[in-house]
């Protein structure tokens, strides 16, 4: 259901589809699971000598007050500038907050199984982060830019406000984008507005989440007695011991959507939100920051109201549990009075806090704590809360409904739903509450085809290699997956890039086999996007073959349905079921053999096949833009372009056929030769029925002329091949019937085609006239097929496709021959020869793939029309990352009056800040002039590379609109002309064309220029 449209009857919820994050010990959410299942605290203990190196002073580190530990996630200075379209002084100028956030949610969709540009419905973010020390730490504090050349050079990259807009822009999402902030609680207070966005319909998915990453990572704290930090490191949630909490760095993002969505189209639900409330405390409360009982009690309640659930029914809180004095106690209170009103059951809920296993997150806690209850629901076990040991006495345990999980616990039911409570308090009183339901049994996926595709694509190639490892463990790690449900999610979520790579498989244990051997079966490629027009070829007879695209039959709803169709269309014509002689049983292969032998069979037959696959082929969204076909096929490609109806086509096929049987007996030859050398052997008794290739032409006439002729080359050693037919095709011995032919035309309604095709007996584009002239169909048959003019005004197209829509490869074959060498476009075939023992969907799959690989865009939805599927996670998008950081220098006065530069020199890198060249689709070439060389310097200089080519892209190193405007300036200030910034940057993307343009400028300059000028300008 998408933006606008209203739900029937519908489940009620907000299903969590997706989930990324990176959490301290844990570089996704898998591992933070294990974790939290192993009862693992990620705390980290740091040296004085760590400490020192970071520039701690020796008295701090000295105090027996300073707490030495801290929850810091892995390498936040490691980035994939280039995937995201980021130039490297961008990306080191960036927060890690936001660079990290940003491969989070791509991540996420990725986990639902989505890809943002092929989704079309609208996609929101709902997100929020802490204040950027990064900003302080390392680029103002001890790098010395200012604010006003930050703000000159990338504006938008230190401030938390910028964090969903930047992943709305960089994914291309076009639902709400809004920035919560609400110190602690504001990642579960996202949740909770993302899911009124989806109820109200403002956006069909939502992003929801937050981070906090605070810089340097690895740096302690002071400790104050009865204040909120820990005086040891350890959080102890409700225990009598509790003395504080320890501040952590993390980031975490769930995907949402509305259930009745999730459920319809086959996403991997995690857990459901049944609902969810925010309130505040107001002012009844000790202090600002202070906890309130009443606020908290309110805003559980309503969530509950909400979702509609007795509280007796939810077994488990992930409380917000920071271990303090005075929040324990607060919040257990709130809890008790919430479940106490409605039920006198006693110790059936327990309780959790994730802050004793990875610190306080701030402003990603709430997302952290509603991810450790979602992964519980989902496998049905509670993890331990760790350091308790005695409950706290404020608190109250015995006789309230709730205990204090210790250890990993099997998550029972009484026969209802598992459900659970998440609760997120922000410093200011913003509170949040979320109510979670197990996720519904979902409908298993329907029977799919016995082979299946699997595409996988990435920017660059060593990418493509690890995601295609990453494939095959995660295939190996869980056997049992659905291989159908695995091609489905990687065709319709993921994201195709230029490094292709496809397999057609039967099973988990082929796909691994071939993906780990990476067999001649595993094709891979390298394509940037291009336009590639599609021609379909439709086979003329001699073609045909008992069996052809049975299996299609078998399985393919709409190949079977056209077949269908057409053979009870055919059936008063020819006085036969068509299917019988096309799909016969066993015992009757061999008559059918025979009878497809017959003209007024085969070419009825050919007909039909070769329509149903390009129906087929339509559905999957593959649509030519031109088409040609020999003999009978022209019949096709006419039908496809809408001159015939299906229904006179078949009618003029059948009568066809049948005329031509009713004429004498004849033969056909295949010669070795030019037109022009065959032309003086024909004589009164041979006409020319095709000239297929340059130098191979079909004679065609009697048996005996054709006996004749075949001994008259071998005696001059030239081979030539009979024809299996049994009439004389497209030859004088026609001429009888092109009269009867021509009046049964005239009763047919013909259409000017509404797709291009090729004419056979012109060799060029037919025309409107052409096809609706009944004496043109009839001199078709008489006249020669000239399909080597044909495929040879097709093959103009430089980067064309060519698919060969019917049995065999006769006609793949001849247009090969006419590619020149090096050429580029791509001739397949559908079906296989009747020689070669294929599975017909295996061969049909490999050509599809080909195309997906050659750029073609799928419609992925018409190949899975007749199929119920299911999403799955799988791997993500494996990021190649390096490191863009700015590190700090040390902060004392004298080494700030030492090191301070210029302020006007901020604009500048340094060589030791330069990045290597991007991996770029194109060689890198150096500059070689003067003027060539200056320009690369500049763009080495704004965008932070070591080396730029002369053919590279501006936009493809990750230059955009604003650093567009730095390099204009520098170009209008060196360059004494007069200059377009539209031109000079979005005409001349790359360092030779501006050098080009620059030059032509200078040129007409100095033409303008008296001598002094001239020479006062060559000497500046």
């Amino acid at each position: 259901m998408k933006k606008g449209e209203k739900p029937v009857n519908n489940p009620k919820g907000i299903a969590i589809v997706g989930m990324a994050g990176r959490f301290p010990g844990a570089k996704n959410v898998d591992e933070y699971w294990q974790n939290l299942c192993a009862g693992r605290e990620c705390i980290s203990f740091f040296s004085d000598e760590e400490l020192l190196a970071l520039g701690v002073d020796q008295a701090l580190v000295n105090n027996p007050s300073y707490v030495k530990a801290g929850a810091p996630i892995s390498d936040i200075e490691m980035f994939d500038a280039s995937f995201f379209g980021f130039s490297p002084k961008e990306a080191e100028a960036t927060d890690p907050q936001q660079r990290i956030f940003l491969e989070c949610a791509w991540e996420a969709l990725e986990n639902a199984g989505y890809d943002s540009e092929a989704y079309k419905g609208w996609i929101g973010v709902y997100a929020g982060g802490s204040l950027s020390t990064y900003l302080i730490e390392n680029l103002l504090l001890t790098n010395f830019y200012t604010l006003e050349s930050l703000s000159r050079q990338f504006p938008a990259s230190n401030d938390k406000d910028y964090i969903p807009t930047r992943v709305s822009y960089k994914l291309n999402l076009k639902g709400p984008s809004l920035n919560v902030s609400t110190t602690c609680s504001t990642s579960l207070v996202a949740v909770h507005i993302a899911c009124r966005g989806l109820l109200n319909y403002e956006c069909d998915m939502a992003l929801a989440g937050g981070v906090s990453i605070q810089v340097p990572q690895q740096l302690g704290y002071l400790y104050i007695k009865e204040g909120m930090a820990s005086p040891d490191g350890h959080c102890r949630a409700f225990d009598a011991n509790a003395q504080g909490t320890i501040m952590g760095n993390g980031v975490g993002i769930v995907v949402l959507k509305r259930l009745e969505d999730a459920l319809a189209e086959g996403d991997c639900i995690y857990a459901v939100i049944k609902g969810s409330a925010v309130n505040n405390d107001g002012s009844a409360k000790v202090g600002f920051t202070a906890p309130s009982s009443s606020g908290q009690a309110k805003v559980i309640s309503e969530a509950q109201a909400i979702a509609n659930v007795n509280p007796e029914t939810i077994s488990y809180i992930e409380t917000h549990g920071t271990g303090t004095i005075l929040g324990d106690p607060i919040e257990i209170s709130a809890l008790k009075k919430v479940f106490n009103a409605s039920t006198q059951k006693r110790g059936f809920c327990a309780i959790g806090s994730v802050k004793t296993n990875v610190g306080h997150l701030n402003t990603a806690s709430g997302v952290a704590g509603l991810i450790k209850t979602v992964m519980a629901l989902k496998h049905q076990v509670i993890p331990p809360n760790l350091h308790f040991e005695t409950p706290n006495p404020e608190i109250g345990f015995e006789g309230s409904p709730f205990y204090v999980n210790t250890k990993l616990s099997e998550w029972k039911t009484n026969g209802t739903p598992r459900r659970a409570g998440v609760s997120s308090f922000g410093f200011g009183g913003t509170n949040a509450h979320v109510v979670l339901e197990e996720a519904p049994a979902q409908k298993l996926s329907e029977k799919s085809r016995p082979w299946q595709l699997l595409v996988i694509s990435a920017k660059t190639d060593s990418a493509l290699e690890v995601a295609t490892e990453n494939l095959k463990s995660h295939l190996q790690q869980y056997p049992r997956l659905d291989l159908a449900d695995v091609a489905y999610t990687l065709q319709l979520g993921r994201r195709t890039f230029d490094y292709h790579r496809f397999v057609v498989c039967q099973d988990i244990k082929d796909a691994v086999s071939a993906l780990a051997a990476n067999s001649q079966r595993v094709l891979t490629h390298y394509q940037k996007p291009i336009l590639h027009p599609i021609a379909f070829m439709f086979s003329g007879q001699g073609s045909q073959y008992v069996n052809m695209g049975r299996e299609l039959y078998q399985l393919e709803p709409t190949f079977q349905h056209q077949i269908d169709k057409c053979a009870e269309i055919l059936q008063p014509h020819l006085g036969v079921d068509l299917r019988h002689i096309l799909y016969p049983s066993v015992a009757q292969t061999e008559l059918a053999t025979q009878q497809l032998q017959q003209t007024a069979l085969a070419q009825p037959a050919l007909f039909v096949i070769e329509y149903a696959l390009a129906q087929l082929w339509l559905e999957w969204g593959i649509r030519p833009v031109a088409m040609i076909g020999h003999s009978i096929g022209e019949y096709v490609a006419a039908t496809i372009a809408g001159v015939f109806s299906l229904e006179d086509a078949l009618a003029v096929v059948t009568m066809r056929g049948k005329l031509m049987q009713q004429m004498p007996t004849g033969s056909m030859l295949a010669v070795p030769l030019t037109e022009q050398q065959v032309q003086p052997l024909l004589g009164q008794q041979l006409s020319l029925a095709a000239v297929n290739s340059l130098s191979s032409c079909i004679v065609s006439g009697s048996t005996s002329a054709i006996e004749t002729l075949q001994q008259q080359l071998a005696a001059q050693g030239i081979d030539t091949q009979p024809l299996f037919t049994s009439h004389a095709f497209h030859s004088a011995m026609m001429e009888p019937i092109v009269q009867k032919f021509t009046q049964r035309l005239q009763q047919v309604q013909l259409q000017p085609p509404q797709i291009p095709y090729i004419s056979n007996l012109t060799g060029t584009w037919i025309t409107a006239d052409e096809a609706t002239n009944p004496d043109y169909w009839a001199q078709h048959l008489r006249q020669p097929v000239r399909f080597s003019l044909g495929v040879s005004e097709l093959l103009q197209q430089s980067e064309s496709i060519l698919i060969e829509v019917g049995p065999g490869r006769s006609l793949s074959t001849l247009t090969k021959r006419h590619l020149e060498p090096g050429a580029k476009q791509l001739v397949l075939s559908s079906l296989h020869h009747p020689k070669e023992q294929h599975s017909d969907v295996a061969f049909l799959l490999n050509t599809l793939g080909r195309l997906w690989m050659a750029g073609v865009e799928i419609d992925w939805s018409g190949f899975y029309a007749h199929e119920k599927r299911n999403r799955l996670p799988l791997p993500t998008y494996p990021f190649e990352r390096q490191r863009y950081w700015i590190d700090s220098k040390p902060r004392s006065l004298s080494a700030l009056d030492d090191q301070k530069p210029d302020i006007t020199e901020t604009d500048k890198t340094s060589s030791s800040q330069l990045y290597s060249r991007l991996n770029l689709g194109n060689p890198y070439i150096a500059p070689n002039s003067e003027l060539e060389i200056q320009i690369a310097e500049m763009w080495q200089e704004v965008l932070g590379v070591k080396e730029v080519g002369i053919n590279d892209d501006f936009f493809e190193l990750g230059g955009d609109s604003l650093i567009a405007t730095r390099i204009f300036s520098r170009l209008q200030t060196t360059f004494p002309v007069e200059l377009s910034m539209g031109k000079i940057l979005f005409q001349a993307a790359t360092v030779a064309q501006q050098a080009e343009m620059l030059d032509q400028l200078l040129l007409e300059k100095i033409t303008e220029l008296s001598e002094e000028e001239i020479k006062s300008l060559l000497a500046n």
